[in-house]
C-alpha cells in the first residue's frame, strides 16, 4: 500500500549543513514532520549530533522529493517554562490552522517526556505556545480543525514497561483542549495488539480528513522477538464526530523494514512513518480519494525515507483489514 521512493533515502547526515559549533559532522537525520505549507513541501528535521544531541532543522523543496536543508536550527525560547531541565526536543509532528503552522514535539526531562506545542507562519521564527507539564506523553498529533468547538489530539501515554526498560505504552488516548496547552483525556482510540506486528503503538503523522473518517497513520513495535523490536506502519479510520471510534484498520502492516537503510543504522529495523502531505483537497476539506499521498519516515533512526500511495489505497487497505 506503501511504494518506496527509488531514490530512497531521500536524506542523510550528509545533506546537512555544518552550524558550528554544536551541530558539526552530525550522526544522523530522522523521523521529519512534514507539511505542504505556503507553496513548498516543508520538513522539520530531527537531527542528531554527536554529543546526541538534538535538535530541529527545518528543509524546504518543490517537488516534495528533492529537499535543500537550511542552515540553523531552530530556536524555542521559553522552554524553562518546564519548570525543568529540558534535555532534548524531538519528534515534530505538523498540522496547519489557519495561516498558522503548529509544531507538537516531544520534549525529555528527568522523569517524563513532555508534549511542547509551537507555531510558526514563516518557518523562519517559531513562538512556543507552551508545555503539557501534567503528563507523560509521547507521539502527540494535532487534529487539522476543531471537532464540537474544541482542539483534539492523538497521544499515546508513557507506562512503566518491564524491569530495566525505559516507559513506553501500548494506548492511543484522545484529549481535548480549549488552549492547547491543558488536556484532558477523552478515552482510547487504539490498543496494541499483543504477539502481532504492532504489540507497542504510537500515532504517526496528524491524521487526514476524508469522507471515510479521519485517516490515521500509526507506528506499532513488535517485541515479542526478544532479541529485537521491529518497528513498522500500519493504518486506521476513525469516526468523523467522534475519533474515539475506530472504523476500520489494516490487520498488517503497510510497511516494514526490508531495505538495508531500514535494517542497518543507529537502531536497526525502524520505519517511522512522522510526516504525511495529501496533494489534493475538495471545497469542504476533505482529502481526495486520488490524491496522492507522501508519507516522509525515520529509517532506522539514521536516516529519511518516503513512501507513496494514494488515499483510496490508504482507505481500502483499512476496510480490508476491519
Amino acid at each position: 500500500m506503501l511504494e518506496r521512493f527509488i531514490g530512497n533515502p531521500i536524506l542523510t547526515r550528509a545533506d546537512i549543513p555544518a552550524m558550528p559549533p554544536r551541530l558539526v559532522d552530525p550522526t544522523s537525520v530522522f523521523n521529519p514532520g512534514a507539511i505542504h505549507f505556503r507553496g513548498r513541501y516543508r520538513l522539520l528535521l530531527r537531527v542528531q549530533a554527536r554529543s546526541r544531541e538534538t535538535f530541529l532543522v527545518p528543509a524546504e523543496s518543490e517537488d516534495g522529493v528533492r529537499f535543500t536543508v537550511a542552515p540553523r536550527c531552530v530556536e524555542l525560547p521559553g522552554l524553562e517554562r518546564a519548570g525543568r531541565p529540558v534535555y532534548h526536543v524531538y519528534d515534530p509532528r505538523l498540522t496547519r490552522h489557519g495561516d498558522e503552522c503548529y509544531v507538537l514535539f516531544a520534549a525529555d526531562t528527568d522523569g517524563a517526556c513532555l508534549t511542547g506545542v509551537a507555531r510558526t507562519r514563516d518557518f523562519e521564527e517559531f513562538e512556543l505556545v507552551g508545555i503539557d507539564v501534567a503528563s507523560d506523553t509521547r507521539n502527540a498529533v494535532l487534529f487539522p480543525e476543531q471537532v464540537n468547538g474544541h482542539f483534539l489530539r492523538l497521544e499515546r501515554p508513557n507506562r512503566p514497561q518491564g524491569p530495566g526498560e525505559p516507559p513506553s505504552g501500548d494506548e492511543i488516548v484522545l484529549a481535548e483542549s480549549d488552549d492547547l496547552l491543558r488536556w484532558t483525556p477523552r478515552g482510547a482510540v487504539l490498543r496494541g495488539r499483543p504477539h502481532y506486528w504492532d504489540e507497542r503503538i504510537g500515532s504517526g503523522p496528524p491524521p487526514v480528513k476524508t469522507r471515510a473518517g479521519w485517516l490515521l497513520l500509526y507506528h506499532g513495535v513488535a517485541t515479542h522477538f526478544q532479541s529485537v523490536s521491529i518497528y513498522q506502519a500500519g493504518a486506521a479510520l476513525l469516526d468523523l464526530a467522534d475519533p474515539r471510534r475506530v472504523l476500520a484498520r489494516t490487520w498488517n502492516n503497510i510497511l516494514e523494514p526490508r531495505e538495508s537503510y531500514e535494517l542497518m543504522g543507529q537502531v536497526p529495523n525502524v520505519v517511522f512513518p512522522s510526516g504525511m502531505i495529501v496533494e489534493g483537497y475538495d471545497a469542504e476539506g476533505f482529502a481526495l480519494p486520488d490524491a496522492r499521498v507522501l508519507v516522509y519516515y525515520g529509517a532506522a533512526d539514521t536516516c529519511v525515507g518516503l513512501a507513496t500511495s494514494t488515499v483510496e489505497r490508504l482507505v481500502s487497505a483499512c476496510r480490508e483489514g476491519a
